[in-house]
C-alpha cells in the first residue's frame, strides 16, 4: 500500500475547524435573549457534534478507499474533534441528569 502524506497546514486546520474567531466574544451564543434560550443552544450544540461525527466518518471512509484528496492527518483531526465534542456533550448530559435528580429528591 502506497501512502503519501501531505504536509500539515495548521492555518488550514484551524480555519476548517471553525476556530478562526476563537478569541472573539461576539461569536459566543448567549444562553438567554435573542438566541432562544438554553434548549435552542443545546440543540445547536448537539447538531454540531452530530455533524462533526458525520464528517469524521466520511473522511474515514475516503481514507479507507485510498482517496488521494483526503489526508490521514485531516482524518485524525476530524476524529479527535468529534470525540471531544461527544465527550463534552456526554458530560453536559450527565450533569443535567444529576441536577434533575437532585431537584427531584429535594423536600418541599
Amino acid at each position: 500500500m502506497d501512502m503519501k502524506l501531505k504536509p500539515f497546514d495548521f492555518a488550514q486546520a484551524v480555519a476548517r475547524a471553525g476556530m478562526a474567531g476563537l478569541g472573539s466574544t461576539s461569536s459566543t451564543p448567549s444562553v438567554e435573549g435573542p438566541s432562544g434560550g438554553f434548549s435552542q443552544v443545546f440543540t445547536q450544540a448537539l447538531r454540531n457534534v452530530s455533524g462533526a461525527q458525520n464528517e469524521a466518518q466520511a473522511l474515514q471512509r475516503e481514507v479507507s478507499l485510498d482517496n488521494p484528496k483526503v489526508s490521514l492527518e485531516e482524518t485524525m483531526i476530524a476524529m479527535q474533534r468529534s470525540n471531544i465534542g461527544f465527550q463534552a456533550a456526554l458530560q453536559v448530559r450527565n450533569r443535567m441528569v444529576q441536577a434533575y435528580s437532585d431537584v427531584m429528591s429535594m423536600q418541599v
